[in-house]
């Protein structure tokens, strides 16, 4: 295509975050880089000082620093970054949980409601602030080191992209454990075919969820996959119904039952750089799905990079992204926390 779809203003390039990090660069390495262009290369060749600035710049919260940023920028796959820094993916996506920015809202869900299909459907419509998210991730944390959940342990989501998904992520990370989802429209044997490899002790899932006007039931769906996935020990079920009756799928609970009415503060698992955050999935084109390992330093930088930098998304911006939760584009939405 060679006509161009959208340019900047002069202003705006001059307002956004990407300037503002070229020019943090300049300064304290002594450069007069002048345009993205020639901050591009810069990173190119000067791979480790790139990536201490934007780590800088995305601030992020760490319980240790690092040693040194990578050993061999040159040996990809093998290269260890950040060497002895320690961290936690959830405290960063949960840092605006307590002061000032508490009450802005985190996460504004617009789910259909059931109806003609087409017919000027109703809205369902939920919104979490920042303390709100925090305190149901800090109630579900307390509830999986109840269960005797420990770092490295996997934890399953067969679940629509709802609040829910979001609160049992940071949850299960917060402590240490790893995620994995996938999304409800998925069939009995390609749930299994990703979930089978992972040996999950916990399954989160809905009841059911709703698209095109329309409710989905999932419930017989999860019954078949817990026949084939015998390292579950419980399995969370949040409803898009009244009560639904969870007969039939054992160690089941409603999701209002399984978390506590108290618990204490969070305590954020302070763990390596490269210690495995999300386990995510190859499309299984040529044989079962593979396993992906994406670390937790790797995705909080990364995802941070994008969002200040190339979408120069900030605090009291909304963004959007139409996704399911088997697909790592939800991943990275969520990152926009």
């Amino acid at each position: 295509m060679s006509d161009i779809l959208y340019t900047p203003s002069p202003d705006q390039v001059a307002r956004s975050q990407m300037t503002a990090f070229r020019e943090r660069v300049n300064a304290r390495h002594g450069l007069t880089l002048a345009d993205y262009a020639e901050l591009y290369q810069w990173s190119t060749e000067q791979i480790p000082d790139f990536w201490a600035a934007v780590w800088d710049f995305g601030e992020v919260i760490h319980s240790r620093p690092y040693t040194r940023v990578v050993d061999d920028a040159t040996r990809m796959p093998g290269a260890r970054w950040f060497e002895g820094a320690r961290l936690n993916f959830a405290e960063n996506l949960l840092r605006h949980g307590a002061g000032k920015h508490g009450e802005r809202v985190a996460i504004q869900f617009w789910g259909e409601e059931p109806g003609e299909a087409g017919a000027g459907r109703a809205q369902v419509r939920r919104a979490l602030t920042y303390a709100e998210l925090a305190e149901q991730v800090r109630r579900l944390a307390y509830a999986l080191c109840g269960m005797g959940l420990e770092p490295g342990d996997r934890v399953a989501g067969f679940l629509p992209n709802i609040p829910e998904t979001v609160i049992a992520m940071l949850a299960t990370v917060s402590i240490g454990a790893v995620w994995s989802s996938s999304s409800p429209d998925f069939g009995i044997p390609g749930v299994l075919d990703r979930f089978g490899q992972i040996e999950p002790k916990l399954l989160f899932a809905a009841d059911g969820y709703l698209y095109n006007g329309k409710r989905h039931d999932s419930l017989a769906k999860l019954r078949g996959i817990l026949g084939e996935l015998p390292s579950i020990e419980q399995v969370v079920v949040a409803s898009f119904s009244q009560r639904p009756d969870l007969a039939g799928i054992p160690n089941a609970s409603h999701w209002e039952d399984f978390l506590p009415a108290e618990a204490p503060e969070l305590a954020f698992e302070q763990l390596p750089f490269d210690h495995p955050l999300y386990i995510m999935y190859s499309s299984g084109t040529t044989g079962l799905p593979k396993s992906i390992v994406h670390s937790a330093g790797g995705t909080l930088v990364q995802h941070l990079k994008e969002h200040r930098l190339h979408c120069d998304l900030r605090p009291a911006d909304v963004i959007f992204y139409f996704t399911t939760c088997g697909w790592m584009m939800w991943n990275w939405l969520v990152s926009s926390l």
